[in-house]
């Protein structure tokens, strides 16, 4: 099949190199522009610009897929259909039908649960022990398209949203083969979504900060699903800012004010439980594990973290 494929993100690049193994003619990649990075803020190419350019692929970086000449551009491919997988820009009409097959796009969640933008993230902060992937004809709503297919996965206890986004990158991938077979002989079922829906907003940064008088399982949920991007964070004694990158739930049976340090392996107090943070960031240094960045950092017993 002529295939465009419209991604940008580390999750997507799985997925363009499936579809290149699987024999498809890839015409046209679409990515984000480039963006600054780093202290210098050079430039820098989306991982699947970077992919996609290392394997010899054309690829168009758009500022808006809506301009008149995106539109125009992408029409004149002449594809057989598109695969989306977080492209990060919304599509009109005109681009959606303008492929012979249509476009289809591989979202990280079970609809109708977490349609939006950060449904990793969300599934991670709600607790949800399942996820999965789907591959959906897409529509001008947003995640509201047919599923073709679906996989689920289990949320482990110890996943962050790297890991958990990792796993599924890989597994959606390899639902595409599938899909496109079926898509092109006509023998894919469609299947609307039912129940009730939520959203996946955006993740801000004022809801990164962690709140201690929340219990130990929900600020667990919180700092997994915003790691390593933002990152949940809370504020020393002194005021410095520390992203807690990675925690499990406590034992400790001390009842403390919340925020309050209970050891010597930074343990925490929280308005139910207690939890362990295992791996943190300091502003302005390298990850460490708690017990390194104690060494240099003490926060001692009895500190209070805001």
């Amino acid at each position: 099949m002529r295939l465009a494929f419209m991604g940008t993100p580390e999750f997507a690049v799985p997925s363009l190199a499936e579809l290149i193994a699987s024999g498809h003619e890839v015409v046209a990649v679409y990515s984000q522009p480039p963006r600054p990075k780093g202290r210098g803020q050079k430039l820098t190419p989306s991982p699947v610009q970077a992919f996609a350019e290392a394997m010899g692929l054309p690829v168009f970086t758009p500022d808006s897929m809506k301009s008149d000449q995106a539109i125009a551009d992408f029409i004149s491919l002449d594809l057989d259909a598109a695969c989306v997988v977080a492209y990060g820009q919304i599509l009109k009409s005109a681009v959606l039908e303008a492929p012979r097959l249509g476009c289809f796009n591989l979202h990280g969640s079970l609809l109708p649960r977490w349609r939006g933008a950060a449904p990793i993230q969300r599934a991670i902060m709600a607790g949800d022990t399942v996820t999965g992937v789907q591959i959906m004809r897409m529509s001008e709503g947003l995640d509201e398209g047919a599923i073709l297919l679906s996989e689920s996965l289990a949320i482990q206890p110890d996943d962050t949203a790297a890991t958990l986004a990792e796993r599924m990158s890989v597994t959606g991938a390899t639902l595409w083969t599938r899909a496109l077979a079926a898509i092109e002989r006509g023998g894919v079922t469609e299947t609307p979504q039912t129940g009730e829906p939520t959203y996946a907003r955006k993740i801000t940064t004022a809801e990164a900060r962690i709140d201690w008088s929340r219990s130990a399982e929900e600020i667990d949920c919180q700092i997994r699903g915003l790691s390593p991007f933002p990152g949940a964070w809370f504020a020393a004694p002194d005021g410095t800012r520390i992203k807690a990158l990675m925690s499990e739930v406590g034992s400790f049976g001390q009842e403390s004010p919340a925020g309050r340090v209970l050891d010597d392996v930074l343990s925490v107090a929280c308005g139910s439980g207690t939890i362990r943070l295992t791996r943190v960031q300091r502003e302005g240094r390298q990850v460490q594990t708690a017990s390194e960045m104690l060494k240099g950092f003490p926060l001692p017993v009895g500190s209070v973290l805001g």
